[in-house]
């Protein structure tokens, strides 16, 4: 099945000989909701390619507190793994399943051999370092220029799109360990954008309303 699900998410991206080599020397591996896949400072062996589910990648700042990078879905992988996996250093970020996801492990040697010998695969890369890229600048343009209403109501209609749904399953404190806020003024935002008829809260819910 996972195999079929490999096919599946990455048969218009990478060339079939290079799937097929994938699937014989990755590792298929299953995460469940909040399980953490990579963390800070671990040494990196292996990159993943995401076949289902979300992730979501955090950097940790001095104090130990998380800070929300990006999301990763269903066909894509993390650059910033990748980064560490071209100097063979240590992990600088933090993988945390989103929701119930299945990956497959692929071991450094063969990125890098892949990356020099196959088109499809360097393609793959060097579009996943711009999409990473742009969605880093996107991260550091909201913490820089937008009001803290603005990051959190740019936050839940992303992360409904992510879903696929415009009801989120989530809690306050969730919300304010990814967003490095805390919970009361996460809450208070929240009412904000439910009396501007943006959102309508629930019992650790929330749905975005048409606009």
């Amino acid at each position: 099945m996972d195999k079929e699900i490999l096919y599946q998410k990455f048969n218009y991206i990478l060339d079939k000989n290079l799937i097929d080599e994938i699937s014989e020397v990755g590792i298929f591996k299953s995460f469940s909701k909040d399980d953490i896949i990579i963390d800070i400072n671990q040494p990196m062996l292996h990159i993943p390619l995401l076949l289902s589910g979300n992730i979501k990648i955090l950097r940790e700042d001095d104090e130990g507190n998380d800070l929300l990078i990006y999301f990763l879905e269903a066909g894509e992988t993390c650059t910033m793994s990748l980064t560490c996996c071209m100097g063979t250093s240590k992990s600088k970020i933090r993988a945390v399943a989103e929701q119930d996801s299945t990956l497959i492990m692929i071991p450094v040697q063969k990125m890098q051999e892949w990356f020099h010998i196959n088109e499809s695969w360097r393609n793959f890369i060097l579009e996943s370092y711009q999409t990473r890229f742009d969605e880093m600048l996107d991260a550091i343009d909201s913490i820089a220029f937008l009001k803290m209403d603005e990051r959190l109501y740019k936050y839940l209609v992303n992360k409904a799109m992510l879903n696929d749904s415009d009801t989120i399953l989530i809690k306050h404190q969730d919300i304010a360990e990814d967003l490095h806020s805390s919970r009361v003024v996460i809450s208070r935002l929240l009412k904000q954008l439910e009396n501007e008829k943006k959102i309508q809260l629930g019992r650790n819910k929330i749905k975005i309303l048409p606009t």
